[in-house]
């Protein structure tokens, strides 16, 4: 790839100061906000134009990658059936189709296909579509659906008559995906509606089918901002909830009994700043997964009815354990199943309630990946969980609790001459600077020689105690095939290795999640993985953070960087109580109107800190319609990065003009965007085909 080969956009430069704390910073390219400015939309295609010369050699390299990791797909596709009442339900894919099509079938397997929604059809005529969720009514003769065809992620809720299959003429724009609870009456739905400033949902509203959606009445609202809620049903059906959860501080619930949808929703404890709980319902008790007193990794609890505000009430079920993370449970009528976190891998533990033995499922790979799957039955001895590695496919598992067997239901197919024994996955820890031990999965082609001489990928997250926990990706295929390894940093920021593995990765701690990915990159050259002209790295979104922030400090370790959906404006975008997301995530970043974290998030703030220094191969990606992190920032680092780097290095930035912050929709289309970073990559290192 030539950067020269045409000439890169030269974003206007417009000064505009921001003083606070008695600091000015100038942004000269603040005016990049104006979504409805030409000049902006004109500068974005002109990135765009650049993007597609410098890449033209790589077009045929790209349709290939394309084709391969399409190739790897079975079309004809269907999921392992659930049964949840009278019906079984599945998704299935046909050929060329890039969405699936929803059914379900009465009695038995061997019953009639129904079609629920197809939506292939839905998509017609949509450049973007996404399906953001769907339930059933009680009756099971109402479905709630909703779809968003701009890529904003303000779904619009609709209504079938699964008995006509007509499309009713309710229709509520503007609602949380997937965020909706039917009540026992089966005409009576609750459901979330966004701020169109902030795009945050923060008010429930109760609809009744047949009625003006403009009657509707509120029913619960959340006055701090800080707060972002949730909507459900419990699994036992008896109660709808809602859910504030201040972002890793403290959370609420407030239930409502579903056979009085007109009733009030109550508190099922209030909220006290640095405890936060999550409740299922049993039988005439709740089990409470809950951090109460001191309990960082969270332990369990259980409380009767009608004493659920009292905490003295609540029982000890399982103490809490300083080098186990319990991070989630699930009831039934004879067992506890709990999804539990030790050493950055997952762990499913099963209890007998009655005997009160318990075991854990076993697993022998190094490094893998394993939860509990959708399990709606409470009377029932068989769970359904789901495994993956980094060399095996995503297999969907029955587990007897009782005989403690398993029964392998499904296996992701891989078409082509895919062989697991081929590839070779390790799990290592890394020393980090101040004695921590962070772990490492890395995958490779058998014959992949560690003597430096090798390209390797290392992605991480780290941030808003999200772990990545190590997955089985087909399209990866198309790089380790070409003689690269593939390592997951599971830095700080993430929890996987128990609460305060998050904790020491966010607010005033939040460099720690850099200084991990940076020692870790460190380890894998002096390990000789690779080598500082072979190595790239891999973030999005608050990974995008991670990667804008290495750059910075580190240009010298990476052959090249890709930013996805890049949080790079941090200071600015922390300050702007307008843009979404900005007040719920005070407590992962800081508040930056006060001045230690002003000065702290400026520190490491990357659009802050870019500098008059080399920097890497950079590819930045990005949405127009992207509501997480808007698209302004990576055309504004991008526009910074092109004015003060020093080197000849290819700079370039990819704006989907028709998706937002979870790239093209379609089973297919997004791999145009894995072929062009993967062929970004290759290009580097001089593979063309």
């Amino acid at each position: 790839m030539n950067p020269n080969i045409a000439k890169a956009p030269v974003a206007a430069i417009k000064p505009f100061e921001m003083t606070l704390h008695g600091d000015t910073r100038v942004d000269n390219y603040y005016w990049l906000r104006e979504a409805e400015n030409p000049e902006v939309i004109a500068y974005l295609n002109d990135e765009n134009a650049y993007t597609d010369a410098v890449m033209a050699e790589t077009k045929d390299l790209q349709e290939q990658l394309f084709q391969e990791m399409k190739g790897r797909i079975k079309e004809q596709d269907e999921s392992v059936p659930y049964k949840e009442g009278n019906y079984f339900y599945y998704s299935r894919f046909v050929e060329g189709g890039e969405y699936p099509i929803y059914c379900r079938k009465a009695g038995s397997l061997d019953g009639e296909e129904e079609i629920l929604l197809n939506c292939n059809e839905l998509a017609e005529g949509h450049d973007y579509f996404s399906m953001g969720g769907m339930d059933v009514s009680d009756d099971e003769q109402l479905l709630a659906y909703c779809v968003d065809t701009v890529s904003r992620r303000n779904y619009t809720l609709k209504f079938k008559d699964l008995r006509t299959g007509e499309i009713l003429a309710d229709e509520i724009p503007n609602t949380e995906g997937g965020a909706y609870a039917w009540a026992t009456d089966n005409k009576t739905i609750f459901y979330m509606v966004r701020d169109q400033q902030t795009l945050l949902a923060s008010t429930v509203y109760r609809h009744v089918l047949g009625t003006d959606p403009q009657t509707d009445v509120l029913v619960y609202s959340e006055n701090d901002p800080q707060f972002y809620l949730g909507l459900g049903r419990m699994k036992s059906k008896k109660y709808i909830f809602t859910v504030s959860d201040h972002n890793g501080v403290s959370s609420e619930y407030h239930l409502l009994d579903a056979s009085n949808p007109t009733g009030t929703f109550e508190s099922f404890c209030p909220r006290e700043h640095g405890l936060q709980y999550y409740i299922e319902h049993f039988g005439d008790k709740f089990y409470i997964r809950t951090n109460a007193d001191d309990a960082t990794n969270f332990k369990l609890m259980e409380v009767a009815e009608g004493h659920t505000a009292d905490k003295q009430a609540w029982k000890e079920v399982i103490a809490h354990r300083p080098e186990v993370y319990l991070e989630n449970m699930d009831v039934f009528t004879n067992h506890l199943v709990l999804s539990e976190r030790s050493k950055a891998l997952m762990h499913i533990r099963i209890l007998n309630q009655a005997t009160k033995e318990e075991h854990y499922l076993p697993f022998d790979e190094p490094a893998y990946d394993a939860g509990l799957s959708y399990n709606p039955d409470f009377n029932t001895n068989i769970i359904r969980f789901v495994y993956t590695s980094l060399t095996t496919p995503n297999s969907v598992f029955d587990y007897h609790m009782d005989e403690q067997t398993r029964e392998l239901k499904k296996q992701q197919v891989v078409l082509g001459d895919f062989n697991k024994d081929d590839y070779q996955t390790e799990r290592f820890f890394v020393t980090a600077r101040d004695g921590e031990q962070v772990p490492v999965s890395i995958v490779y082609k058998k014959g992949f020689q560690k003597d430096g001489s090798q390209p390797l990928l290392q992605y991480a997250y780290g941030s808003y105690g999200y772990s990545i926990d190590p997955y089985f990706s087909a399209a990866r295929l198309s790089l380790l095939n070409r003689g690269f390894a593939f390592a997951i940093a599971h830095i700080r920021g993430g929890q996987e290795m128990g609460r305060p593995w998050y904790d020491n990765g966010k607010m005033l701690k939040k460099k720690n999640t850099f200084y991990d990915f940076i020692d870790v990159s460190e380890y894998l050259i002096q390990q000789k993985w690779t080598s500082a002209d072979r190595l790239f790295a891999n973030g999005g979104s608050a990974g995008g953070l991670l990667m804008g922030a290495v750059s910075n400090m580190r240009p010298d370790l990476y052959k090249g960087v890709l930013a996805a959906v890049p949080f790079v404006d941090v200071v600015t975008t922390m300050l702007d109580e307008s843009i979404p997301l900005t007040t719920g995530e005070w407590e992962e970043w800081g508040n930056p109107k006060e001045q230690i974290y002003y000065d702290y998030m400026k520190s490491y703030s990357p659009i802050d800190n870019v500098v008059a220094q080399d920097y890497p191969n950079m590819l930045i990606t990005t949405g127009l319609h992207d509501s997480q992190v808007q698209y302004w920032e990576p055309a504004k680092w991008i526009a910074k990065l092109r004015a003060l780097k020093t080197d000849n290095n290819v700079l370039l930035m990819h704006c989907d003009m028709s998706a937002g912050h979870g790239g093209a929709s379609g089973r297919f289309k997004r791999f145009h965007d894995v072929a062009l970073e993967y062929a970004f990559m290759l290009a580097l290192m001089g593979i063309n085909e």
